[in-house]
């Protein structure tokens, strides 16, 4: 803790010709005596009893305060009424006699911002994103300063960095294929059953050129068990009525998926989560447990995935080629239609050929997410902007 005037003038050195006394302590260094005399009999400061009865001590204070504005930085700033909410988990970490019952008040979040000039509150409008800056180049140039300050750090490993995505693949839509005709044959198209419903994959990479299991989001009202009757050791399911990810959901994947298959890697080293800005990513609950848990979320800036996400850049795109080829197989096998019960027997030997490391490795170059490829995906993405 820094010391106040008053303290610091009692513990340094005096001259030999100032006599050890207050009034003379006080006219060398201009602190009034009263001041001197209280501080020597163990009176506190103004600002240490104010420090003291503050809801977060100096060091979780600091943490908030970083964590903050490591958010706004990489993209998801946090929410004003959030943060008492996010200042009441920091006090979890403390013994349990020394915890606070109940959040702090609504006014303390605006207390904070006058202690720390670093922080500043602001609305922020709701902007369609496809008029979100219609040019993308200063998106990534910020984005790239900010990515490599994370990744730079030390305690941060290649193998402890993580790209997340969704993808919807349909459960019967065969792709194009090159065929010979005769030559007054005018049909750019040929005959096949496809079946519009979709099926959610949320699937997570690491730097280092591995996959995590994925979780399926169904789009139903329930889970059956006879969609899951091929072999998917470590898969998880999850459904809804649109087939796609809600805060639930997505809050859900965190716990049981991801933080479940990489703390033991992480060992206690914090974990770079790099998504989508998707709004069920940012839920208050998600940015308590990675705020908890040392997983810093960083949300890609709009309408750059193609160009930075690994998962969009060089796995989706086999994974769904692979996936159309198994579907025509099986169709060609005679299976009328392809529903639900058929969909983990076609997409799990499709993530086998999609899922090597040399394609996420190469997403991961593409993508710059890499500080050491960081240089020549910036001078590539230079030339075409």
């Amino acid at each position: 803790m820094v010391m106040d005037r008053a303290s610091q003038a009692l513990a340094q050195g005096l001259p030999t010709c100032v006599p050890r006394s207050f009034r003379a302590i006080a006219d060398h260094t201009d602190v009034p005596r009263s001041t001197l005399h209280a501080r020597a009999r163990g009176r506190r400061s103004n600002e240490a009893k104010a420090q003291s009865q503050q809801y977060l001590t100096p060091f979780e204070e600091k943490a908030m305060v970083d964590f903050v504005l490591q958010m706004s930085d990489l993209g998801t700033p946090v929410r004003i009424k959030y943060i008492p909410s996010i200042a009441f988990s920091v006090t979890r970490g403390r013994p349990e006699p020394d915890r606070p019952l109940k959040p702090p008040g609504k006014n303390w979040a605006k207390s904070l911002e006058k202690r720390h000039p670093r922080l500043k509150a602001k609305k922020v409008k709701a902007l369609n994103w496809d008029r979100h800056e219609k040019n993308i180049f200063p998106k990534i140039e910020h984005w790239f300063e900010e990515i490599g300050k994370v990744l730079k750090r030390s305690d941060v490993l290649q193998e402890n960095v993580y790209n997340m995505d969704e993808t919807g693949v349909m459960l019967s839509k065969l792709g194009s294929v090159k065929v010979l005709v005769g030559q007054d044959d005018k049909r750019d198209y040929r005959g096949a059953r496809v079946e519009r419903q979709m099926v959610t994959a949320v699937e997570c990479i690491s730097a280092d050129g591995r996959h995590l299991k994925p979780m399926v989001i169904w789009p139903a009202s329930t889970h059956r068990a006879n969609w899951t009757t091929f072999p998917t050791p470590g898969w998880h399911y999850a459904f809804s009525d649109s087939g796609y990810a809600d805060s639930k959901i997505s809050l859900e994947w965190l716990i049981k998926v991801f933080h479940s298959q990489t703390s033991d890697r992480a060992n206690g080293k914090p974990r770079v989560l790099i998504c989508d800005g998707f709004g069920t990513h940012e839920s208050l609950e998600m940015l308590e447990y990675c705020f908890a848990n040392k997983i810093i979320l960083c949300r890609l800036p709009s309408h750059t995935s193609h160009k930075l996400q690994p998962c969009d850049i060089a796995v989706f795109a086999p994974l769904k080629t692979a996936y159309r080829d198994n579907a025509e197989r099986l169709e060609r096998g005679g299976v009328n239609t392809i529903g639900k019960q058929h969909f983990t027997s076609l997409y799990s030997p499709a993530r086998e050929t999609a899922f090597t490391k040399r394609n996420i490795l190469a997403g991961w170059s593409k993508g710059g997410s890499i500080p050491r490829e960081c240089f020549m995906t910036w001078k590539s993405l230079s030339l075409h902007l």
